[in-house]
Parts: C-alpha cells; sequence; structure tokens
C-alpha cells in the first residue's frame, strides 16, 4: 500500500484545512487508518483514527471537537477536516494505515504498518 497525503498549507489561526489521505496499490476499505503529526523539534503524536468500518473513531484530546476524520470507501481515501486551527496544529501530518484487516482505531504508532510522506500544516498567529 502507498499512501499520499495531501492538502496542507499555511493557515491563519482559526481557519480551516482538509487534509486528504489517497492510497493506491490495494483497497484500505478493510483497515483502520490514523492521522499523526510532527511538530518542529517534537516526536510524532496521534491525532485521530477511524475503524475499518467507520463505526468508530477516536481523537487526541488537543484536536476533540476541532478535527473530524472521515474515510470514503469508494475513492479508497481517508480525510481529516480541521477546524478553529491553532499554532500549535503546526506540524507535519501523516497517514497511516493498520495491516491487518477488520481492526479499530488505535493510538499507537506500532499498530500502523502503511505510512504516507506527510503533509506540512502551518498556522500564523
Amino acid at each position: 500500500v502507498q499512501l499520499q497525503a495531501s492538502g496542507g498549507g499555511l493557515v491563519q489561526a482559526g481557519g480551516s484545512l482538509r487534509l486528504s489521505c489517497a492510497a493506491s496499490g490495494r483497497p484500505i476499505s478493510m483497515n483502520a487508518v490514523g492521522w499523526f503529526r510532527q511538530a518542529p523539534g517534537k516526536e510524532r503524536e496521534f491525532v485521530t483514527s477511524i475503524s475499518w468500518s467507520a463505526t468508530s473513531t477516536y481523537y487526541a484530546d488537543s484536536v476533540k471537537g476541532r478535527f473530524t476524520i472521515s474515510r470514503v470507501n469508494a475513492k479508497n481515501t481517508v480525510d481529516l477536516q480541521m477546524n478553529n486551527l491553532k499554532p500549535g496544529d503546526t506540524a507535519v501530518y501523516y497517514c497511516a494505515v493498520r495491516a491487518a484487516s477488520r481492526t479499530g482505531t488505535s493510538y499507537l504508532e506500532s499498530d500502523y504498518h502503511y505510512w504516507g510522506q506527510g503533509t506540512l500544516v502551518t498556522v500564523a498567529a
């Protein structure tokens, strides 16, 4: 599975961005997907995850109520809608896919086998 994250850019605080993770190579409709981010000088951290069936989602406390993860299996994509962005959201955002099928959400990096290259989100104060 190859993952391509897109949609990053520069936005003012309070603004919105929509990231997209496009998968190729094989369908990911049976796999849970997560988004992680890495801010400059910091370790990568969990942002959100969606189960294979899309019936379950999980968010880091820092983004709860502002970010929404969704999936469009027909397009083999998973999107991340980010609203009310803050300077603290500035980071490279990565999407990742769990290798096992019919899996639920997870905040653990070790549960994800496939990773995209990342897309930069910069939030100006």
